[in-house]
């Protein structure tokens, strides 16, 4: 699976291998990760899959360059939020990204996907592209990002349980243990961070959970049969009737001060979290598998915390080290574990 996963992902900004990619022999499916793919089918060695090592670490890196991504969101949506309002920094950031995503898409010809996708199409757009976004800017009006990071916590298991339910994988004890130990010891930090108490923010927050883990778990299962990058330009294109409008009422009813911060927040959050990472993320996950890949965002709330204090001055505790050890160690262990 993970060799036929790789293959319809890792050519993804050159249509005609998604084309080759369809109609070739299973066996020659796996091999369009690193290479031409007619290279790779001439040669009859490389056909069988014979470096399954090369794809995983490609995939997991990945995946990581697009956690590393997701780590920056909340913190330029505060800065986002100097500027902006809640509504117009949701609607502006959606349509930008729609914007650079439709045009790629454009520009390569790329065909529109069969019906039998859009309503996978329907639940990344809804997850990602407008739920989690709109959910956790409505928090970080109320929340500081280190109680946010919560919900960032607890998204690698959620994910890792709504992929098994909907794509029925069936990963090992082990990868439950290290998944529970590492959310626990995540969640535990962050809260320790923000005092303890509950805000009025987590109804938002535990919402975006669980409509981002949705939009994750579908967007990997789509990467698999398309390259990654479509499924992100196709489902925010599909939000474009929704969100350019939304963009003119919220930015005529909300007051605009453009600074520095606000609008470089502004052009990451829409850029960088919402078409580039996700590019690379859906790529990582179709390579490695979904739960896998899935754990590397454990690291994330602490990578988040760490932005925080370089880019908006937060204090962090003695207890970041000691979590962020405890995260590496279940991280390992899931990357391990066998499915």
């Amino acid at each position: 699976m993970r060799a036929q996963s790789s293959a319809t992902d890792g050519m993804g900004i050159a249509v005609s291998t998604q084309g080759s990619v369809r109609t070739a022999p299973a066996q020659h499916e796996g091999r369009h990760e690193d290479g031409a793919p007619g290279s790779r089918a001439a040669n009859p060695q490389a056909a069988g899959n014979p470096h399954p090592r090369t794809q995983r670490r490609s995939g997991t890196l990945q995946a990581a360059l697009g956690v590393t991504a997701f780590s920056l969101t909340f913190p330029a949506t505060a800065w986002g939020l100097e500027g902006f309002g809640p509504w117009s920094l949701v609607a502006v950031r959606s349509g930008l990204a729609a914007v650079i995503a439709g045009g790629c898409l454009l520009a390569l010809r790329v065909p529109v996907p069969g019906r039998r996708h859009w309503a996978g199409l329907a639940v990344v757009a809804a997850g990602v592209v407008l739920g989690f976004p709109m959910l956790t800017t409505l928090a970080l009006q109320t929340s500081t990002t280190a109680h946010a990071a919560v919900v960032v916590g607890l998204l690698p298991l959620t994910t890792a349980l709504l992929s098994a339910l909907r794509t029925g994988a069936r990963p090992s004890r082990v990868f439950w243990t290290a998944a529970l130990a590492g959310a626990a010891a995540v969640i535990a930090f962050t809260v320790q961070q923000s005092g303890g108490a509950l805000t009025s923010a987590d109804a938002f927050l535990f919402g975006a959970l669980l409509v981002c883990a949705a939009g994750y778990t579908e967007g990997g299962r789509l990467a698999r049969v398309m390259p990654g990058w479509q499924v992100v330009g196709w489902a925010l294109v599909l939000c474009l009737p929704l969100t350019l409008p939304g963009a003119l009422v919220a930015l005529s009813h909300e007051p605009v001060r453009l600074t520095a911060h606000s609008v470089a927040g502004l052009l990451w959050v829409a850029a960088g979290s919402q078409f580039l990472g996700l590019v690379v993320w859906y790529r990582g996950m179709a390579s490695i598998g979904i739960p896998k890949a899935s754990q590397l965002q454990l690291a994330q709330p602490l990578l988040t915390l760490v932005w925080s204090v370089l880019l908006l001055g937060e204090q962090l505790t003695p207890a970041a080290p000691l979590t962020a050890a405890a995260v590496l160690v279940c991280i390992a262990l899931t990357q391990r574990a066998r499915g």
